[in-house]
């Protein structure tokens, strides 16, 4: 069993758990193979909108993460399979720069994921998952909660057709991460046209899915992020699941079972 999306260290909004923490929780899981996939540095010319400016690393640590992943693959060659990978967010109107920064560091990279973390209303941008009341601004923003699931599936569908070059990631993550908060923010998405368009494109295009678990413990969220009626439109298109447990700490890294 494969885990395809743990943070490291180096994660601003994370923990301090070192490599070999995640390593050996992940080997008493019964795990034979995982990915570090850390958040990739943003794009020239983009400012962080979360608040804490704590959305990924910084592009001078990119080369210390990579070497730091390359010698714990050393390290326990023979005990697990262990990928350097990279989480990239996928922010509309800078896709060259994405790409650029791709085509940097991708020849470097084993594995990755490509997220929507931050969504664009008019000329700001806004991450979504940050907080619920940040969350809340966006509702707000936008009128209603239906209208940030439209515009965040939207947004995925761009992410889906852009071209950010070879070595784009083709695994998405977290697919509703929308729903982060939906205890507090209900919706019922499976009327959600764009859903619907979204998925039927990733079969198409063959891309695979982030089996993420991380809602699961969240307070407001409570399910995976592929689970209920998402979980019904990607059987129907037969896409491949990765589980990823999405952990910043250690303790969160098991054997999850894929269940859909």
């Amino acid at each position: 069993m494969k885990d395809g999306h743990i943070h490291t260290p180096y994660c601003p909004h994370g923990t301090d758990d070192s490599f070999e923490e995640y390593i050996e929780r992940a080997i008493q899981a019964g795990l034979n193979e995982i990915s570090f996939t850390e958040h990739f540095p943003l794009p020239d010319g983009f400012k962080d909108p979360a608040p804490d400016n704590d959305s990924s690393i910084k592009l001078e640590q990119m080369e210390s993460y990579i070497n730091d992943v390359k010698k714990i693959k050393y390290k326990y060659k023979g005990k697990i399979k262990i990928n350097v990978g990279a989480e990239v967010d996928y922010i509309e109107g800078f896709e060259q720069e994405i790409k650029n920064r791709l085509n940097q560091y991708g020849q470097y990279l084993e594995d990755g994921i490509l997220s929507v973390h931050m969504i664009k209303i008019e000329d700001k941008y806004y991450c979504m998952d940050f907080s619920s009341e940040e969350f809340e601004k966006v509702v707000n923003l936008l009128g209603s909660v239906e209208a940030v699931y439209n515009i965040y599936y939207d947004t995925l569908i761009k992410a889906v057709n852009a071209d950010l070059g070879k070595y784009k990631p083709k695994r998405i993550g977290h697919l509703n991460l929308v729903r982060k908060y939906n205890k507090k923010f209900p919706y019922d998405y499976s009327t959600n046209q764009k859903l619907k368009e979204l998925v039927k494109l990733i079969g198409e295009k063959k891309y695979e899915l982030d089996y993420n678990v991380a809602g699961l413990f969240k307070e407001d969220c409570g399910e995976t992020y592929i689970s209920g009626y998402l979980a019904e439109l990607v059987k129907q298109h037969n896409i491949n699941l990765v589980l990823g447990s999405d952990s910043h700490s250690a303790k969160y890294i098991d054997n999850y079972e894929i269940n859909i």
